[in-house]
């Protein structure tokens, strides 16, 4: 994990928390994807999270052990709130694409590490999902690598009463996560009285809110905007 502090953090104060995992379809991906994200949000009163998990190619895992890990990772951050500043009715999960995938699942799924103290909630009060991956079944993402089991870790289909609140962001032309199956999820949510903003960019595709300093950073901004006031309405952050 690499922690990001509010520069006027003071020790022993508790904020809130947001974690966030990269993208990589379970396989790969760097911790350092939302390093960009995590500065801004600590620059907004938080302390931001960047996590890292085990992926198929330095691991030799299945997605499975990708979702327990996210569940690990948010324990963390609740057994160790007092040495690390952290209001635990205020933790935030997030990433992008698989990451957002793990995030979700950590939310609604009920698979763990043995060795976890299962007796710490490893759900996140909040989610901000960047083209996450929502569905498991079939004709869906990842099906080929979960069959059958694909019901334990699907967020789409674990959905129920008293699931975290999102806001959720996806290019209209990704070519991984249909925009069907995106509107299903935030009708299922509503559904179930949970709130779940859907906010869809016209001609973007799978990673289109990444931070690069060699491209227009325009949906980076502003999915960072909509995240702020997202979080700034469940009173995660203060006005400035």
């Amino acid at each position: 994990m690499k922690l990001y502090y509010p520069e006027d953090y003071v020790e022993g104060e508790r904020r809130p928390a947001i974690i966030l995992f990269f993208g990589g379809g379970w396989n790969k991906g760097s911790i350092n994807q939302f390093r960009m994200q995590a500065k801004y949000f600590a620059s907004k009163g938080m302390l931001a999270v960047t996590a890292d998990y085990r992926v198929r190619t330095r691991h030799g895992t299945t997605p499975f052990e990708c979702v327990k890990d996210a569940r690990s990772a948010i324990r963390y951050l609740r057994e160790h709130a007092d040495e690390l500043g952290i209001d635990t009715s205020r933790i935030a999960a997030g990433g992008g694409s698989a990451g957002g995938h793990i995030a979700a699942a950590a939310d609604l799924t009920f698979i763990d590490e043995i060795s976890d103290n299962l007796s710490v909630d490893p759900r996140p009060n909040a989610l901000v999902l960047f083209n996450p991956v929502f569905n498991n079944g079939p004709d869906n993402y990842g099906y080929d690598r979960l069959n059958e089991r694909y019901i334990e870790i699907s967020p789409f289909h674990l959905i129920r009463k008293g699931a975290a609140p999102a806001v959720v962001f996806l290019g209209t032309d990704d070519k991984l996560i249909p925009i069907k199956t995106a509107k299903e999820y935030q009708t299922k949510m509503l559904e179930v009285g949970s709130r779940c903003d859907l906010f869809l960019y016209e001609g973007q595709g799978h990673g289109f809110f990444n931070y690069s300093p060699k491209k227009n950073s325009k949906y980076y901004q502003q999915t960072l905007d909509e995240s702020v006031k997202f979080l700034l309405s469940l009173g995660f952050i203060k006005h400035d």
